[in-house]
């Protein structure tokens, strides 16, 4: 069988070229032979097979008197990846085994850009930079399955937002976000949904937090205890959490990254007696009354207009009093309708296109939900925002851009092989896949963005390339705002 070459992506708006392919004997530890590779081979999979941990293998690295035993040089323009484009290459995965090593040197501007694989750990790492002042900063997803490598701009993810615009309207942006954000706590495993805290989904990149709350006391709305639960289960078995303290978290984050915004879709769940417009007047006066922490005119913002804020989708109703606030529009961007269990809906106010197919009753049924995810991204990535502040509608308003809101989860409490981490473990790398190699190729109009893609389990055991791969996909506007030609 003949080795499959290497697919090269450029998802940046630098052009690249491979400048150098040098090959390296397999680490001994990672040559399948040997009683003491079997024995902790056999120990993984055992592992592996109680805990329901599929990780992925890892590699030493290369040392630096690695000696290579074949290396070659390209000339420049000889292998060239041009921005967002793609290229199939004549260069073999591998030649003697398919773990050796092969570190691949690009050039950028000049500057040269080192990249080992495979990668050491998960599938992403940044390109080791050969000059003492690089100019640029790049990630690197390889999907081994496929010999396909993509390279993005690396991100600061604690940051990513203050390399886009102020007037950029904030749909037209990748955004990473999770759903039911704060279920990291013990629970069953049907309720709970994340592998990480709130403070380390914000750090590494998450800017949209869905939150499900109960009203703890439905007949004293002077109080403001409001518990985070997953439909009518609480999150922790340990005790109520708050969303009081998920606000502190997000207002601590803020405060110290004042160029990124949060978004919070806010649902009312649980049991008891409590209603929407109590909620509404709760959320009101004792969390989100100062608009300069808040962002809640009931229209989507602008990314400068929402810097530094907590930005409040509401899917839940208003009462009488609060539809008269904003000079009689109402408050927060509305979005308390949207069709159930959909695969593509508009909500009558126009504020969200949702996919969010959540009833995948049998594990076959996964595919189904991995294809609507898809089509969600492709439909975000078809818009092209106008950028810039100016008349486009003839009344002093741009155009209405929804949001794309693209749900990732799915479960089903009855079945244990679509609990929420089960899911997550096909979806979460079938969409790494699907960016990487599939999303927004070829010559077709868009910014390419994802929309808002809702993820359930990322940043385990530190994994974060789907993140990455969102927030990557913000390139092309970045492009489009500096005034480059994609």
């Amino acid at each position: 069988m003949p080795t499959p070459p290497f697919t090269i992506r450029n998802l940046t708006s630098t052009p690249l070229n491979l400048r150098k392919v040098e090959r390296f004997e397999p680490h001994s530890s990672v040559h399948d032979n040997g009683l003491q590779n079997m024995t902790k081979n056999f120990t993984t999979l055992l592992a592996n097979a109680t805990t329901g941990n599929d990780s992925k293998p890892t590699y030493p690295p290369l040392t630096d008197d690695a000696k290579s035993f074949k290396s070659r040089d390209l000339e420049p323009g000889e292998l060239h990846i041009a921005p967002f484009k793609t290229v199939a290459t004549d260069i073999p995965s591998h030649i003697k085994h398919p773990k050796e090593y092969v570190r691949l040197t690009f050039g950028a501007e000049g500057q040269m850009y080192q990249l080992d694989l495979p990668a050491l750990k998960h599938d992403s790492t940044k390109l080791k930079p050969l000059a003492e002042n690089p100019k640029y900063d790049f990630t690197a997803v390889y999907l081994p399955k496929h010999c396909f490598l993509a390279l993005f701009s690396s991100a600061r993810l604690n940051a990513w937002m203050k390399e886009l615009k102020d007037e950029t309207p904030l749909p037209a942006l990748s955004i990473p976000g999770t759903h039911n954000s704060a279920t990291c706590y013990t629970a069953a495993p049907s309720v709970r949904c994340q592998a990480v805290s709130p403070r380390e989904q914000l750090k590494n990149g998450v800017r949209y937090f869905d939150v499900r709350v109960q009203i703890q006391d439905p007949g004293q709305p002077q109080k403001d205890g409001l518990i985070l639960v997953h439909a009518v289960f609480p999150i922790s078995l340990t005790g109520n959490k708050y969303l009081r303290d998920l606000v502190k978290e997000i207002r601590a984050f803020l405060d110290n990254n004042p160029s990124e915004t949060v978004i919070m879709s806010m649902k009312r769940e649980g049991t008891g007696s409590g209603t929407d417009a109590q909620l509404g007047r709760i959320l009101r006066d004792h969390y989100a009354g100062d608009v300069h922490k808040w962002f809640t005119a009931p229209r989507i913002p602008t990314l400068g207009e929402a810097r530094g804020k907590i930005c409040l989708i509401r899917r839940f109703a208003l009462e009488e009093g609060l539809k008269k606030e904003w000079e009689g529009k109402g408050w927060c961007i509305p979005a308390e309708t949207w069709a159930d269990n959909t695969p593509h809906a508009v909500n009558p106010a126009g504020t969200v296109c949702v996919q969010d197919f959540y009833e995948v009753l049998e594990t076959q049924n996964i595919e189904k939900k991995i294809k609507y995810a898809q089509e969600q991204c492709e439909r975000a990535a078809c818009c092209v925002t106008p950028l810039g502040n100016f008349n486009t509608t003839g009344n002093g308003e741009r155009p209405k851009q929804p949001f794309y809101i693209n749900f990732l989860s799915a479960s089903n409490f009855w079945k244990v092989g679509c609990w929420p981490e089960k899911i997550a473990k096909k979806v979460n790398p079938a969409m790494v896949d699907f960016l990487c190699r599939k999303h927004h190729e070829g010559e077709g109009p868009g910014d390419g963005s994802t929309g808002i893609v809702v993820c359930d389990w990322v940043g385990q055991d530190g994994d974060w390339d789907l993140v990455r791969c969102i927030v990557g996909m913000n390139a092309r506007l970045e492009m489009r705002e500096k005034g480059q030609r994609a």
